[in-house]
């Protein structure tokens, strides 16, 4: 067997992102970003008030929403949630927090937006964290975006972050990226760039149990290099107009639908 040979054979046997979720992350998800769920809230809140500000009651959709950071400071902007993701195992987290407020949660996948909204009735429709880069394709994100356009209604606002993967990738040792660590846990991303359009992502973390003893969790998922210019001009051809971009930590843009 080839070194090729070797190496299609390790990516065929990467996990789909819902299965990494489900096997690996979704158990350390919130512990992994390294603050309190109210501490993400508001730093969600504040990113999001700069952008829109949320008209009462209004429709508002969370693609990916995971364990409900995006969606809580949604509902604390104004808005009735609709929350979105493929993972049972965050949205049982999310279920267990939202208690009275106007939040809907949906086991569902978001490249099927049409099925859960009518077309030109939802205000605010975000896609953040890094559920962007999740999709299968290029073609999928461009679907995607098409499909936001058709759900908002006039003056509608769409935002979406993610992290950039496209520029020149990080070599050798560079390649392993410490998450966080602390006396229980320790969570490390190694990066594979496997060709212009996808990167291998390998989450590996070690766990101490209660005798002190320390084990391995770990798994692999592909994810999309999106460069942002390209991201902006798909958004611009699905008919919205971008009126903010950032490209920080995360890449950061923000859309509206004219009317």
């Amino acid at each position: 067997m080839t070194l090729k040979d070797y190496r299609d054979q390790e990516i065929s046997g990467a996990c789909s992102v819902q299965k990494h979720y489900d096997s690996l992350l979704a158990e350390h998800y919130d512990w992994m970003f390294g603050a309190s769920l109210e501490a993400k809230v508001l730093e969600q809140k504040a990113l999001l008030s700069e952008i829109a500000v949320g008209a009462q009651g209004e429709l508002a959709v969370d693609l990916g929403c995971g364990s409900g950071f995006q969606t809580l400071a949604l509902y604390e902007l104004g808005y009735r949630v609709l929350a979105l993701d493929l993972s049972e195992k965050l949205l049982g987290k999310l279920a267990g927090r939202i208690g009275s407020r106007n939040i809907t949660i949906r086991l569902g996948d978001l490249r099927k937006l049409d099925e859960y909204v009518a077309p030109a009735s939802v205000g605010m429709i975000v896609c953040m964290g890094d559920t962007l880069t999740h999709l299968t394709s290029r073609r999928e994100v461009c679907d995607l975006f098409r499909s936001v356009e058709r759900a908002l209604k006039s003056r509608g606002v769409f935002v979406v972050t993610y992290r950039d993967l496209s520029g020149d990738g990080l070599l050798g040792l560079d390649r392993f990226i410490p998450i966080r660590g602390d006396d229980e846990r320790v969570m490390t991303c190694f990066l594979e760039y496997l060709d212009s359009y996808t990167a291998m992502i390998t989450d590996l973390v070690h766990v101490r149990d209660t005798a002190g003893r320390w084990t391995l969790q770990k798994s692999s998922y592909q994810k999309l290099r999106l460069p942002v210019d390209w991201v902006r001009g798909q958004i611009a051809a699905a008919g919205l107009s971008v009126n903010l971009q950032r490209t920080e930590r995360m890449a950061t843009l923000a859309a509206i639908k004219a009317g």
